[in-house]
């Protein structure tokens, strides 16, 4: 079965085909790099307006890099949950035309959802159930993945997810956009221990997430540095900060598993990436007897191949969303 994958929750553009949920055949993505840096940041309206002229050439990417065209696609799945309103609504339209036109059913997912497949897509052997940590710009969330499809939410989100952390920060202090590569790379050259910075909610019960106070508490160091005339280690701030995140996320990821009964562990979304919290991740679950799964760096961000994948996954279960399907800026994760 080949499911033409659609995802524009945010600022890139991607369609994908993936053949019965494991074989990607293509994967076209457009980045909006250029206006992010321009901006420091996502303005809803300009992504949305750049999705819509980007959506038709990524799509035909697509399907012409995999040799294909839409009388061989078996199912359209478009992110219609969690993300930008006006970006989905630019996804959704286009998968209704694709599905009407060419009259194959249709699937809306969730955008985390989506997350959890990339995982699953790239390591077939990841073992159900599992935790799953995602982590990325918008969001973090602890899941159990009870089955196929199938979810408990253990923890969210309260305030800024990593992601949005490291690029407040990093635009703070000067960096690119966005803030998480680089950081990751200027901690390399730092001294993780060079400053002691909060680990917001780590000795809470509690599986959310609090990264506000981490940021602010960097942010005001940093003021005072330069209130006093010193000099600015960018790259030890970077290291500390870096460090205290990291703790967090594994931390509170340990703790959902020893609650559980979990010996799984699945990192998915953005910050997945990063080369630290992937070092972190894998030192910590050996040492515990726990197995670890990442995905393949192009899976981490934003992409259409893991909507194509858990879009297989629901079609499967006999679902299907219908040409009524609206767009939910934010909504939780069913199953």
């Amino acid at each position: 079965m080949l499911i033409l994958g659609i995802e524009t929750s945010c600022d890139e553009t991607s369609a994908a085909l993936v053949e019965d949920g494991k074989t990607i055949l293509s994967s076209a993505i457009a980045t909006q790099l250029d206006l992010l840096k321009k901006y420091g940041g996502v303005v809803p309206e300009v992504a949305a307006r750049r999705h819509t002229e980007l959506i038709g050439y990524v799509i035909k990417e697509a399907l012409d890099t995999a040799g294909k065209t839409l009388d061989d696609v078996d199912a359209v799945a478009v992110t219609s949950r969690q993300g930008l309103i006006g970006c989905l609504m630019v996804g959704v339209a286009a998968a209704k035309t694709i599905s009407y036109a060419r009259q194959l059913p249709l699937i809306g997912l969730h955008h985390i959802e989506g997350h959890i497949f990339a995982n699953i897509l790239s390591n077939p052997d990841l073992p159900v159930p599992h935790i799953c940590l995602t982590v990325s710009g918008g969001h973090n969330m602890l899941v159990q993945v009870k089955k196929n499809c199938k979810y408990k939410v253990l923890g969210s989100t309260l305030d800024d997810a990593a992601g949005e952390a490291f690029d407040k920060v990093a635009k703070f202090l000067g960096l690119d956009f966005p803030g998480g590569p680089v950081i990751d790379r200027l901690s390399k050259q730092g001294n993780r221990k060079a400053f002691t910075f909060p680990r917001p909610m780590i000795r809470s019960k509690e599986l959310d997430f609090s990264f506000s106070g981490l940021k602010t508490s960097v942010i005001n160091m940093f003021k005072e540095k330069i209130a006093h005339g010193e000099m600015l280690p960018l790259a030890d701030i970077a290291a500390s900060f870096q460090e205290a995140i990291v703790d967090v996320l594994v931390a509170k990821t340990l703790r959902a598993v020893e609650e559980h009964g979990s010996k799984v562990v699945g990192v998915t979304g953005g910050v997945s990436a990063n080369s630290r919290l992937r070092e972190v991740f894998a030192e910590t679950c050996k040492k515990r007897g726990i197995k670890v799964f990442f995905p393949k760096l192009s899976l981490c961000t934003d992409n259409a191949a893991m909507i194509a994948a858990a879009g297989y996954a629901r079609m499967l279960l006999g679902e299907r969303s219908g040409l009524r399907l609206d767009v939910f800026p934010n909504t939780p994760l069913g199953g």
